[in-house]
């Protein structure tokens, strides 16, 4: 798919930044709307914790969730849960499942009828992330909804601070490998990709108290010059014309599980954003974008992370016809 480089280039702008347009006129003002959630949910599912993640608000065309270390649950467990969290507002359109990385895509319950094409892929790495069942790797899904085609990638990257380069080379294997089976010279790029998962990148150069006491202070986003995803971009790495919303959110992952306190084990870990949603337009001159949420739910106490939320907005533009 091309689009994570491995060295900075002349037209290299690491991830931008952009901020979030509060209001958002449902069907009126966009093409399409998505909400997006990603969450690891440390091998624990209830009903309660996937309503609030979904929320009650379904003013949106579809709904992306990635789930990281899902628990091994009866088949389609997780997908009737979400339906039924959805209130049967919207319906089961597409699915990949790879151990616990797990990607479903909901639209209304006329989508069929707007789906010229929809494709599942999924990419592993070796090993069970320590725990058995516990896939790291991507699962995606691509569609082709109402004249709009996107790339949906749910992925579980290397865990640990020190595995950086580990993380980057994972994300360009990602980036390369999957869909590459359906490639043909003659099907044409989409128009967005979004990519949400647990990407497991960390703080760097800075301890655990010192983090803690900014985050307390409601001061994180000090921190965000310390955030290892978003100094890889900037060197040139990882996702190269990304987009990213503001993190006013707190770090999302260590908690205590039950609670929002940070990790009081005996690792004390460094808080980290390591949760997060990223996109990319792959031609500015043909779909604009508009970011109305960028947000973590703190609500949420049955993992050890947080899920983290985002409502994204497309239109179409209308190109010009020679005359």
């Amino acid at each position: 798919m091309g689009f994570i480089h491995n060295q900075a280039s002349p037209s290299h702008t690491g991830i931008r930044t952009v901020g979030v347009e509060k209001v958002c006129n449902f069907s009126i003002d966009s093409d399409l709307c998505i909400s997006i959630a990603t969450w690891n949910m440390n091998g624990q599912v209830t009903f309660e914790d996937l309503a609030e993640m979904v929320g009650s608000n379904r003013e949106f065309d579809l709904l992306a969730v990635g789930l990281q270390e899902a628990p091994p649950c009866p088949r389609n467990k997780v997908a009737a849960m979400l339906s039924a969290a959805l209130d049967e507002s919207h319906t089961l359109i597409g699915k990949v499942i790879m151990q616990s990385l797990q990607l479903y895509l909901f639209g209304p319950k006329d989508a069929r009828s707007f789906i010229n094409e929809l494709k599942v892929d999924k990419q592993s790495f070796g090993g069970c992330g320590g725990i058995i069942g516990r896939k790291k790797g991507a699962v995606a899904i691509r569609i082709n909804y109402k004249g709009i085609r996107m790339v949906f990638i749910s992925c579980h990257l290397a865990a640990h601070e020190h595995n950086v380069e580990e993380r980057n080379s994972q994300c360009r294997h990602i980036s390369h490998r999957l869909f590459s089976k359906f490639w043909n010279p003659y099907s044409r790029p989409s128009h967005i990709t979004i990519w949400l998962g647990d990407l497991n990148y960390r703080l760097q150069g800075i301890n655990t108290y010192p983090a803690r006491t900014l985050i307390h202070q409601d001061l994180h986003r000090r921190l965000h010059n310390k955030d290892q995803l978003l100094q890889e971009a900037s060197r040139g790495q990882i996702f190269n014309g990304f987009c990213e919303g503001t993190l006013t959110f707190k770090p999302t992952y260590k908690y205590n599980k039950g609670s929002s306190n940070y990790d009081t084990s005996h690792k004390v870990r460094v808080p980290a954003w390591t949760d997060r949603i990223l996109y990319k337009i792959e031609d500015e001159n043909k779909m604009e974008a508009s970011l109305h949420s960028y947000e973590s739910i703190d609500k949420i106490y049955g993992s050890d992370h947080k899920p983290v939320k985002a409502h994204l907005c497309l239109r179409l533009r209308q190109i010009p016809t020679k005359t």
